[in-house]
């Protein structure tokens, strides 16, 4: 869709990165780690700096106590953390479950690997977890369960009975949990991001995925982490070893020094205000808004009011005939079920929200 959205000079609500410059300190920061001699190999798990800084950046927002040196590994990307775990638990004849609709690595990773993807399918338009479905999907060859809050991309964010009802359901068995949590600092409302790494019956057997990208707004950095268990991460580092080896040296600098500063923006009310913007935007068109996003990037709409079209028919049309590119839910499901819901992403400059805004009210 974003090059779709290139080819007609359409605005792009379509992929999910801003279109805003980073903050001025964390560029700075970046320049000094090549000034300073940051310009070779990284340590293979991740400059000690960073990792430390990560830790006491747990500490500080969760109150959790993660060891810098066993249980933190310095990635290219959450996505790739992703890949790396299910290539370090997965075996030809494995099954893992995922719900959908789903960021789209996850078939792929699994299947890559020899696996089989199981995937449980949340409902429109609340897009909540139905936890007999899921317990109905465990089988003996079940090998691990992936699951993303805040989510992508129906902006849903799982509660604290999320974690203890998985909980229960995993009590007794070797499933491994991949916990995507990377837009863990994008929580709205006044709510709260719960982690996998708060309920210790599940964090002992969990691996958890960050990202700097959606923390500070430079996803063209590909910078990210996983936290997981020593005897997790010792097979994760088994894999990263062999994999990318090592991270962009500059960049872990430029983020511990960020991270230690003090000064960071955080992120969070500033993609609320954007949230709140654009669903006032929102409006003065036909769509049809179900429910604020309670977190990430992304708000759903309906289009039912405009068009009976497939949704992905519906948003290259939009791309081509009206400037603004979205994306179909359907996409994110492996049988392209069609809830006649699209995806726009916020996370964009005032003035962009209200161009794509003034086209879509004239639909």
């Amino acid at each position: 869709m974003s090059g779709l959205a290139q080819q007609h000079n359409a605005i792009n609500l379509s992929q999910g990165f801003p279109d805003f410059p980073i903050d001025a300190q964390l560029a700075e920061f970046l320049a000094d780690g090549t000034r300073n001699g940051y310009n070779q190999y990284a340590p293979m798990a991740g400059l000690p700096m960073l990792r430390a800084a990560i830790a006491d950046d747990i500490m500080a927002r969760y109150g959790l106590s993660v060891d810098a040196e066993q249980e933190i590994t310095v990635t290219p990307g959450a996505t790739y953390g992703i890949y790396a775990a299910f290539t370090a638990v997965l075996q030809p004849g494995d099954e893992a479950i995922l719900l959908e609709p789903a960021y789209d690595s996850y078939i792929p990773n699994i299947e890559m690997n020899g696996a089989k993807a199981v995937p449980v399918a949340l409902t429109a338009p609340d897009y909540r977890v139905d936890w007999n479905k899921v317990k109905a999907a465990i089988t003996p060859a079940t090998k691990a369960i992936i699951v993303n809050t805040p989510h992508n991309p129906t902006g849903a964010a799982w509660n604290h009975e999320d974690w203890h009802t998985l909980a229960e359901i995993l009590r007794d068995t070797n499933i491994v949990i991949l916990s995507d949590e990377v837009y863990e600092q994008l929580v709205f409302d006044g709510g709260r991001h719960y982690s996998v790494l708060q309920y210790p019956e599940l964090r002992a057997k969990a691996f958890v995925f960050f990202s700097f990208g959606k923390v500070f707004n430079n996803t063209g950095w590909k910078m990210g982490y996983c936290i997981a268990p020593p005897g997790f991460t010792d097979a994760f580092r088994r894999i990263h070893q062999f994999l990318s080896f090592t991270v962009n040296a500059p960049a872990q600098y430029a983020l511990a020094q960020h991270l230690n500063s003090g000064t960071a923006t955080q992120v969070r009310p500033l993609m609320e205000q954007k949230r709140d913007y654009f669903l006032s935007l929102l409006r003065h068109t036909p769509f049809t808004v179900y429910r604020p996003a309670a977190g990430s990037y992304f708000q759903l709409v309906g289009y039912g009011n405009i068009s009976d079209m497939p949704d992905t028919e519906f948003a290259k049309w939009l791309t081509k005939e009206h400037g603004v590119a979205t994306i179909p839910i359907s996409a994110f499901y492996h049988n392209r079920k069609d809830d006649k819901i699209i995806r726009f992403c916020f996370a964009k400059k005032e003035e962009t929200l209200a161009l794509a805004a003034e086209r879509l009210s004239k639909l």
